[in-house]
């Protein structure tokens, strides 16, 4: 009796593909497994390139932060007492009614106007009355400069010494007004004069400087520069030994204050 074969339940495995088939790429199947992805970006420029980590913000520095705090404050105290005293100038004001002093020209003698070709010689006496319309603040006066200008040549010098002057009070200030010694004139200005001396009368501009400071009791402020100018004068010259006199009338003078900020004068 034959014996019957019984197939196996295992198919059988597929026949080994050759080193050189493969290789050869033989079959549509074996080309598709063996297909490669491109490569990226980074793999492809620059392999080794490390990754990107953002950096912090800058520190900001504790000194300019100091700085910027301490101009801030400087600024914010220089305003307060800014709006102080503009405040308390303000309730002063209110309070007092302050006034500028007023200043006239009394009389004016000139004795001696001597002209040459290259200097001068002059002597002015001259009186001038200082009146304080205040009914309770006191001024205090430094000296007080005086100069003569005829046009713009100087023709004398001098001054006044420093006084203090009670509400409602009226000071009289006498002084020589003169040339130095030696004076000499510049070539253009001996030409304005000889003309002025010529028409018979010299115009004359007088030119006072000085520091005034007010007190109302025991408070007082801060000394304040101011310039007094006379203008309108006229005067005759002089001939030998007879004086002459100016005809003053009822010339005001003008009060300005002279404001001083950094290198200029207001």
């Amino acid at each position: 009796m034959a014996d019957k074969v019984h197939p196996s339940a295992k198919p059988p495995p597929p026949p080994a593909v050759s080193a050189a088939a493969a290789a050869a790429g033989g079959g549509a199947g074996n080309r598709d497994v063996n297909l490669k992805l491109p490569p990226n970006k980074a793999q492809t420029y620059n392999g080794r390139r490390p990754a990107y980590r953002p950096q912090p913000p800058p520190r900001r520095s504790h000194r300019r932060g100091c700085w910027c705090r301490c101009c801030l404050w400087t600024t914010a105290l220089i305003l307060l007492i800014a709006v102080v005293v503009a405040i308390a100038g303000g309730v002063l004001y209110l309070i007092y009614h302050p006034h500028r002093p007023s200043f006239s020209v009394k009389s004016l003698n000139l004795s001696k106007f001597n002209l040459t070709d290259t200097s001068l010689t002059s002597n002015f006496n001259i009186s001038v009355a200082a009146q304080n319309p205040n009914s309770v603040i006191t001024l205090d006066y430094d000296q007080t400069t005086v100069q003569f200008l005829a046009g713009n040549v100087g023709v004398g010098n001098g001054s006044f010494p420093g006084f203090t002057q009670g509400a409602k009070n009226v000071t009289n200030l006498k002084a020589i007004i003169a040339t130095p010694k030696n004076t000499y004139l510049d070539d253009g200005d001996v030409p304005v004069l000889k003309s002025a001396v010529r028409r018979g009368k010299l115009p004359i501009k007088i030119q006072m400087d000085t520091k005034i400071r007010a007190k109302i009791g025991k408070f007082a402020m801060g000394k304040l520069a101011i310039r007094v100018l006379c203008e309108g004068i006229k005067i005759s010259v002089p001939s030998g030994n007879t004086a002459s006199s100016a005809t003053i009338g009822n010339i005001k003078c003008k009060l300005d204050p002279r404001v001083k900020i950094l290198r200029w004068t207001i």
